[in-house]
């Protein structure tokens, strides 16, 4: 097994294109490492630059004590699974999984008995005479990643693995990929997708990747760390609003006052309302932005909002909204709403909580739970509560 650095590794192409920039990560032996973001970030080429399928221009990659710039595929000791399986077509499925073993001149008996050992782990050992043709994507998706088990390799690395499964087997190849590295996960794991849902759940560690403006230099990794403290405190408004379905909501403001362990914010129609963040460099009548997910927001009496209006109640704590549109998706009902500024807002309802269309409703919003960006979008650090 082997662990995996990254110092400082780019991707430039002729002409001056950058698609990865300044990505310095350490992945230990045993670490579920997550790739994510959007379209054309260059997650999936920072992938196949650590497979060796495309050359590194900037920085260094080492697997475990060995620089890999230079070295073949076949030399670094990796397994690559690919979003369209590559399996062969004239092959068995046994051939397909003890293929790579046979090139390295692995003895025929000791192939055939880690070809059988795999094929039992992976519930496949049925399938073993059959060709990819006769198989489900399921079906060939397992023995994609067999054919990386049986190998043993030092990193393991998967490319969208899932996106060409239906729902329902995404689910359960994601749970039975989940189950594999528990049991079974030495190697370091980097695994590359655009799908928030396999990200928070397989990752120990997510690295979230953005897009850089054309012709700028601006590091690839706009933040890395466990899942849900990237969730519960991005880093910018781009990780913010990248994490989370649906996304957090955003509501223009400008600082009003600044206090130890909150700030006080104004919204575009007046609402004040206490944040509790470190004020750090913001200053007052500085244009923020505040931020507030759907599921920490909640319905309040409709007299809380003329409370605060007319009595300067600021701790309170309110918004004024109007409901717009209603999605229920059975375990859970989502109101669509405009809130100050006519600002598009998504609440997550709870199980009481009954509005229809038309409604003037006031929401509350937790001070401990909403996130202030500056005018810069970097996210001003949350007050610890009660110190």
């Amino acid at each position: 097994m082997a662990s995996l650095t990254l110092n400082k590794v780019g991707k430039t192409y002729p002409g001056g294109v950058s698609v990865v920039n300044d990505v310095s990560l350490e992945i230990a032996d045993g670490e579920f490492c997550v790739f994510v973001g959007p379209s054309g970030c260059g997650k999936s080429t920072l992938l196949r630059m650590i497979a060796g399928l495309e050359d590194i221009t900037e920085g260094d990659l080492m697997i475990g004590d060995r620089r890999v710039n230079d070295l073949a595929p076949s030399e670094r000791n990796v397994a690559m699974v690919f979003q369209n399986y590559a399996l062969y077509p004239h092959m068995s499925v046994a051939q397909n999984l003890g293929f790579g073993l046979g090139m390295s001149g692995v003895p025929r008996a000791k192939a055939d008995a880690q070809v059988r050992e795999v094929a039992t782990m992976l519930q496949i050992d049925h399938l073993l005479e059959r060709r990819p043709k006769d198989l489900s994507g399921g079906q060939r998706q397992r023995v994609a990643i067999g054919r990386a088990l049986v190998r043993n390799p030092g990193v393991f690395l998967f490319d969208e693995p899932l996106s060409n499964l239906d729902a329902a087997l995404r689910t359960q190849t994601r749970l039975e990929i989940a189950r594999l590295h528990r049991a079974h996960g030495r190697a370091a794991t980097v695994y590359v997708t655009h799908d928030q849902v396999e990200a928070m759940t397989l990752a120990d560690r997510m690295v979230l990747l953005q897009p850089a403006p054309p012709g700028s230099r601006q590091p690839s990794v706009a933040q890395s760390g466990p899942p849900m403290t990237l969730y519960n405190a991005p880093r910018n408004l781009f990780v913010a609003g990248f994490l989370g379905s649906p996304r957090m909501n955003f509501l223009p403001a400008h600082v009003v006052s600044l206090a130890d362990r909150a700030v006080l914010v104004q919204l575009a129609d007046g609402t004040r309302l206490s944040v509790a963040v470190r004020p750090g460099e913001v200053a007052v009548g500085s244009a923020a932005t505040l931020g507030i997910r759907a599921e920490h927001l909640a319905l309040s009496p409709a007299e809380a909002s003329a409370d605060q209006r007319d009595n300067g109640n600021h701790n309170s704590n309110h918004i004024r909204a109007s409901v717009q549109w209603l999605e229920h998706l059975g375990d859970q009902s989502f109101a669509y709403v405009h809130g100050p500024g006519n600002t598009p807002m998504v609440v997550r309802l709870k199980e009481h909580e009954v509005v229809k269309i038309g409604d003037a409703i006031t929401l509350n919003v937790p001070a401990g739970r909403a996130h202030l960006f500056d005018a810069a979008g970097d996210a001003l650090v949350r007050a610890p509560a009660g110190v």
